[in-house]
């Protein structure tokens, strides 16, 4: 279990969630020196307040936490807030903290640190699990999130095509996995044009890092993540400003790795495989340029409209080879348009699937586990914007609308096996610091999809 969880504690300090209406009842119990404490320190439950409530020998001896936000859902990780905030020691929740699981969860996420080129935090404040809440599950899948963070808050200089697959060899040593990979010019001879094309200009190789677990009896379940290392745009290199958090391009493929950990740690009876293509799109001589043709594993030949738009091309040859098995059911992770943050801004990744009954599925999982998402449409009509005169298809559209739609629209065409299959466009960055979300890298979508393969596929 992690340590910032404990499963229990005689001398843990009392932490009461309140809202505008309980904050009322919850003053008659307290002692009448702590009820004016509180009332001179200006605590009236709204959100994010918080007071620590001293005894007579000036000792903490509980906490307020106000969650009221005049009528709305209260954040169900708000309680996750105080993890950064209060001193070191043991404490408990009590009062209006929502979901259990959940309150727990945001503990953990919120006191999460990337210490990798700084000294580590002091100790912190720990979590006595509340009852019924299954410490070691909520720990697996912290980990496994924070596992994403970090990989998605290490530098480009330290984490590179070759590092990620060692996060998944590491990955596999850990769960009991096999794991291999096609590096370099091996792509080209085992039909991955495209993930080679892309990866080229880097003097650090590019590769398709394959991993697969489980009973190939039991049902399967494929998780494909788009990992540019970083993202210069190519030869349409980007500005200086949208190269700067470029490091996080790798955020799909650090989701899919998280959401391979948790199903693989649940021991979920799957035969899990998850395909990583891993690049660095550079700039030098031999960078593919736009107005190339490219021939993809799928046999259909792409003409290139933007080198900046990479991450669909390496995606389209692992998702061509995912499809070939057809699995019972095929997700991909993918940091890959600014338009899907222009539509639904930083916290609310965008999905896409043809499949009705798994649409509504992921929706209603993703706002059970606080992990949320909205559908977009795979809008026919806009098949059409990506024509091209001299090949099947180009791989962006010929206009500045709908770019996330199309972009999905493009993946789509290179799955025809899956029928069970769905798309994640996420941004894999925290702007700004709210309960259980530190600023910096996140796992978006992991946390749903682990959900979704542990209700599709129980264990017996």
């Amino acid at each position: 279990m992690n340590t910032l969880l404990i499963s229990a504690s005689t001398a843990a300090i009392p932490v009461h969630v309140v809202s505008t209406g309980t904050w009322t009842a919850l003053q008659e119990q307290l002692s009448p020196a702590n009820r004016s404490f509180a009332l001179a320190q200006g605590f009236a439950a709204r959100a994010g307040q918080y007071c620590l409530l001293p005894d007579l020998q000036g000792e903490l001896a509980a906490v307020l936490l106000g969650v009221d936000i005049a009528g709305r859902r209260p954040d169900p990780f708000a309680a996750g807030r105080l993890a950064a905030l209060l001193p070191a020691g043991d404490y408990t929740l009590s009062g209006d903290f929502g979901d259990p699981a959940l309150a727990t969860l945001s503990w953990l996420l919120q006191g999460y640190r990337f210490d990798r080129y700084r000294k580590p935090s002091p100790a912190r404040a720990r979590l006595v699990v509340p009852h019924g809440v299954d410490g070691e599950e909520i720990s697996r899948i912290a980990e496994s999130a924070m596992l994403a963070r970090d990989l998605v808050n290490t530098p480009a200089n330290e984490l590179g095509p070759g590092e990620i697959e060692a996060a998944i060899r590491g990955l596999a040593t850990e769960c009991g996995a096999a794991v291999t990979s096609i590096v370099g010019d091996d792509l080209i001879a085992r039909n991955f044009p495209m993930i080679h094309a892309v990866g080229r200009a880097s003097t650090r190789a590019p590769r398709l890092v394959d991993l697969v677990w489980g009973d190939p009896a039991h049902p399967k379940v494929t998780l494909v993540g788009k990992g540019v290392a970083f993202d210069t745009g190519g030869l349409n290199l980007k500005p200086d400003a949208s190269m700067l958090l470029m490091k996080k391009d790798m955020g799909g493929a650090a989701a899919a790795i998280a959401a391979a950990r948790m199903i693989m740690l649940a021991k979920l009876p799957v035969r899990l495989r998850l395909l990583v293509p891993a690049v660095e799109n550079a700039v030098s001589g031999n960078a593919f340029r736009p107005g190339d043709v490219l021939a993809s594993r799928k046999g259909l030949s792409v003409e290139i409209g933007n080198t900046d738009a990479e991450g669909r091309l390496i995606l389209a040859d692992a998702l061509a080879l995912a499809d070939e098995e057809a699995p019972d059911l095929l997700v991909d992770f993918a940091t890959l348009t600014g338009a899907a943050r222009t539509a639904l801004g930083p916290e609310l990744p965008p999905f896409y699937t043809h499949d009705e009954k798994l649409a509504a599925e992921i929706a209603r999982l993703g706002m059970a586990v606080n992990d949320p998402v909205w559908r977009l449409p795979l809008w026919p009509p806009y098949d059409g914007l990506l024509e091209s005169k001299i090949a099947d298809v180009n791989h962006v559209s010929g206009g500045g609308m709908a770019g996330s739609v199309t972009a999905a629209l493009f993946l789509n065409r290179f799955v025809e096996k899956t029928q069970a299959y769905a798309h994640f466009d996420i941004y894999a960055w925290n702007p700004s610091a709210k309960p259980g979300r530190p600023e910096g890298g996140e796992c978006q979508g992991a946390r749903l999809i682990h959900a979704l393969v542990k209700q599709l596929y129980p264990r017996g």
